[in-house]
């Protein structure tokens, strides 16, 4: 099954540093899995919290599916994901603490057919960090120019 979906978070790399990664099995409808395989979908805002004990996303924006029937989902509701539990105890221990949380990567289909959805353990940057992760950019960019010369 070749499947080009590969949704990424390209903001959450420039705010967040990443600690750990996990992939996650996210629940979806009928309408909803099928909005994801056309690719309309942003994870833009996209982060998880803890309710009763298990992990959700909110502020994945899902578009409504075109070709419906009568019934269809709600585009910013929140979505279950699927984690292991000690994969759920360890976030959940780790995100008690001050300045941590949990935010959305990527979201893919899987060779499966299923779709998945990256989260990180992350830290937010501050803006002197994201200064100087810009500044070494750029010098590395020069310095590889020059060599090419």
């Amino acid at each position: 099954m070749a499947n080009k979906i590969d949704i990424r978070n390209k903001k959450a790399t420039h705010d967040y540093e990443f600690i750990e990664k996990f992939t996650a099995g996210i629940v979806l409808s009928g309408t909803e899995i099928k909005s994801v395989r056309n690719g309309k979908v942003s994870i833009a805002d996209a982060f998880c919290f803890f309710r009763n004990g298990e992990i959700w996303v909110r502020n994945i924006h899902i578009a409504e599916y075109k070709n419906r029937g009568y019934i269809n989902h709600d585009p910013e509701s929140d979505r279950k994901l699927l984690l292991n539990r000690n994969e759920l105890r360890k976030l959940e221990r780790k995100t008690k603490e001050r300045g941590f949380t949990i935010v959305a990567t990527r979201l893919f289909i899987a060779d499966t057919g299923y779709a998945k959805l990256n989260i990180a353990l992350a830290k937010g940057k501050k803006e002197y960090d994201k200064r100087e992760l810009i500044k070494k950019r750029d010098t590395e960019r020069q310095d590889a120019r020059l060599r090419k010369l």
